[in-house]
């Protein structure tokens, strides 16, 4: 069971929110990463995406039906490559512990990466990396070019960058909803040895640090984005195979690409 900690003093927050913002306003990447994500607003006007999440389930996921789609892999999506010809058409990342851990691959890929702003201590300033200004205020970022909210989660984010680049329709796939691994939500733990919560067993493991997630704020994250996508004539579905994720209209991923 995912338990919910005590909320921390919204003081103490708001004081940490203008304090990074500034720092982040003044420093020389917030300028060039400023531009790029301008260049990719409403890029891809009423088209459709997939944002390929890590489930487990995403290994049930047929990937050959997303040749020719835009695809918005998340976090460690690379670890698939030894076994997929899949590439992801770009790449989110916003969680610390996570583009520490795989800042090695971020380094050397030319996939675009969008990734959180205290990744500029690990990864290079390059053409194909963008780096994004977190805000804990309460909203759906409809551009993305000053700061976004996580939303508890990097679908959340994903979900914010599709709306940014001007995509109609979106798929989730591999979004299960639910993790092997308990305890309080947001907790940072020690990782096992194999990884049983995500897509493949090296994840999470031997003992790296991540955060358990928030599934109940994560919901309201996700019905947040259902209902911003829906005001503007657009959509979200869930076409993971199986899963716990219901905010959001299921439907098959090769009804979602015909269609």
């Amino acid at each position: 069971l995912l338990l919910q900690r005590p909320t921390v003093n919204p003081y103490r927050f708001a004081a940490g929110e203008i304090l990074r913002r500034l720092r982040w306003d003044v420093h020389p990447e917030s300028w060039r990463s400023r531009r790029k994500i301008k260049f990719w607003k409403n890029k891809f006007l009423n088209q459709k995406a997939v944002i390929v999440c890590n489930g487990p389930s995403l290994l049930k996921s047929d990937l050959s039906l997303l040749n020719g789609v835009f695809t918005i892999g998340l976090n460690k999506i690379n670890l698939l490559f030894d076994r997929s010809s899949f590439r992801p058409s770009c790449i989110v990342s916003v969680n610390p512990f996570v583009i520490e851990q795989n800042a090695g691959f971020y380094n050397q890929t030319e996939i675009p990466l969008f990734l959180d702003s205290t990744g500029t201590r690990l990864v290079k300033s390059r053409n194909n990396v963008t780096f994004l200004h977190s805000s804990h205020q309460y909203k759906f970022a409809r551009d993305c070019s000053m700061s976004l909210n996580q939303g508890y989660t990097v679908t959340f984010v994903a979900m914010q960058m599709a709306f940014h680049m001007g995509f109609k329709n979106i798929a989730l796939i591999g979004c299960d909803h639910n993790f092997a691994s308990k305890g309080y939500a947001n907790q940072t733990v020690a990782s096992g040895e194999h990884d049983k919560s995500h897509f493949d067993p090296r994840y999470f493991s031997g003992g790296v640090k991540w955060q358990l997630p928030d599934l109940v704020q994560s919901e309201t994250y996700y019905t947040m984005a259902r209902e911003v996508f829906q005001a503007h004539g657009r959509s979200i579905v869930n076409a993971t195979e199986g899963g716990d994720l219901h905010i959001f209209t299921r439907q098959r991923l090769d009804e979602f690409i015909k269609g």
